[in-house]
């Protein structure tokens, strides 16, 4: 069964970050836009296999790595919830103020 995916607000920002960097780092859109497919095609295979996710400390919260991101979401029966995408070359301590 596919899942509705929902962006939460602070999924949206960490990806609008994210994107903004490499546009500005780059002087180009087009890693940001491989980073999108990548991001897009692993979030689909989320909603229907959710359970490939690696599991967390906090229950019913997965995490499945594309690259170096983290993207950070939980599902029920119906809904697949992305909470944040975090880079994994950033401070560790930021992910304790994700869960």
């Amino acid at each position: 069964m596919v899942r509705r995916i929902i962006w939460a607000r602070r999924a949206q920002e960490d990806r609008k970050s994210i994107f903004s960097y490499w546009n500005k780092r780059n002087k180009s859109k087009n890693y940001s836009k491989k980073l999108n497919s990548l991001f897009n095609q692993s979030i689909k295979l989320l909603s229907i296999y959710p359970q490939i996710g690696r599991t967390t400390n906090k229950e019913n919260i997965r995490i499945k790595v594309v690259r170096d991101y983290l993207i950070i979401y939980e599902f029920t029966d119906r809904e697949l919830i992305i909470l944040s995408i975090f880079d994994t070359r950033q401070n560790q301590s930021k992910l304790k103020n994700i869960f």
